[in-house]
């Protein structure tokens, strides 16, 4: 089945890039609110006498003429709108329970809670190798996806281990190109991880914890959230977006003194161009390479947090990239360069 997604459609354009979690509660606030108008509606039906029982009819002598037109103009300028809302929130309902299943399906919330332990340098409760080992958890890409993440963001796999890992992972159905590439890479790199730590309170941005799944639907609501892990979704200040906060912001050190800085009202001076000291408003971030919609979302949220105040300090950044890259695509383009090593 198709939905077409747009502008046009209230829910979407306000939660399009919200985490699954707060989408899933904000259905059933939807449902719940939807559930109470139409309560309002039938007792309002009731209190007009149009359910045509004796005490409806004695609601009704008791109602002035008055009180019957403003409620019935009331009820039909809200009710085309509630019923265009119940469409929408039907229809957002039945794609989260497709997404919701396929969360189920390859055990997501596990890789989810897993990857962000690994990213913060937590400690694990679940070890990668029996997330590998594990016929019904995740697709070959899912285990392989971990993996990775789990090589790139440490420097304690030693060879051993490497080849141990590599052989779960070939037994698993994995295609081991992406991370003879990575390998490599990272032999060569040398990566200082330390620059782009994602451990909460790092973060330029870092906000309060959010509960993931913390209100269950209920089975009226056909969208049951049982068989999930209850998570918590933690904000990260991606590396992109430190990078332009230490920009935009005039920070010095760690990003902003690896950046060129030119201004077009100052004569050529040589490598030492004084800076300005006042703040940027409008930045236009671009990467040459592959980009993808994480890294748009977080510099989006990054600007929604910091225009909180004044609109005339308020920041505007314009995202671009050579090519929009999901993860899948990306993965295929890793296992390609590997390929041909």
């Amino acid at each position: 089945k198709e939905y077409e997604l747009g502008t046009s459609d209230e829910f979407w354009m306000k939660h399009k890039g919200s985490p699954f979690p707060q989408v899933a509660e904000a259905i059933q606030e939807s449902i719940e609110e939807i559930k109470s108008k139409q309560e309002d509606i039938q007792k309002m039906k009731s209190d007009l006498g149009l359910a045509g029982d004796a005490e409806a009819e004695s609601a009704l002598s008791s109602l002035s003429l008055t009180d019957n037109t403003a409620k019935l103009t009331s009820t039909m300028t809200d009710l085309p709108k509630l019923l265009e809302k119940k469409k929408f929130i039907d229809m957002h309902t039945s794609l989260a329970s497709s997404i919701l299943d396929y969360i189920k399906k390859r055990r997501l919330d596990v890789f989810f809670e897993l990857e962000e332990k690994i990213m913060s340098a937590s400690n694990l409760d679940k070890s990668i190798m029996e997330m590998i080992n594990d016929p019904e958890t995740g697709t070959p890409d899912d285990k392989l996806r971990l993996f990775l993440i789990y090589y790139l963001c440490t420097d304690n796999c030693t060879d051993a281990e490497f080849d141990q890992y590599s052989q779960s992972l070939e037994e698993a159905g994995c295609d081991l190109s992406a991370l003879t590439y990575l390998k490599r890479w990272k032999s060569y790199s040398m990566i200082e991880r330390k620059n782009f730590d994602f451990n909460q309170g790092q973060g330029m941005t870092t906000t309060k914890s959010v509960s993931m799944f913390s209100k269950l639907m209920e089975k009226s609501s056909n969208f049951v959230m049982e068989g999930v892990k209850n998570l918590v979704v933690k904000k990260h200040d991606l590396p992109i977006t430190k990078i332009v906060d230490d920009i935009v912001e005039q920070k010095t050190g760690k990003y902003n003194d690896d950046y060129k800085y030119l201004d077009p009202k100052i004569l050529r001076v040589g490598d030492n161009m004084p800076r300005m000291k006042t703040t940027f408003n409008d930045a236009i971030v671009f990467v040459v390479g592959g980009g993808n919609y994480i890294e748009y979302q977080n510099l989006t949220d990054y600007v929604k947090a910091k225009n909180t105040g004044s609109t005339l300090t308020a920041k505007r950044v314009v995202y671009g990239c050579t090519q929009i890259s999901s993860a899948d695509q990306f993965l295929l383009e890793l296992k390609r360069l590997g390929s041909e090593m």
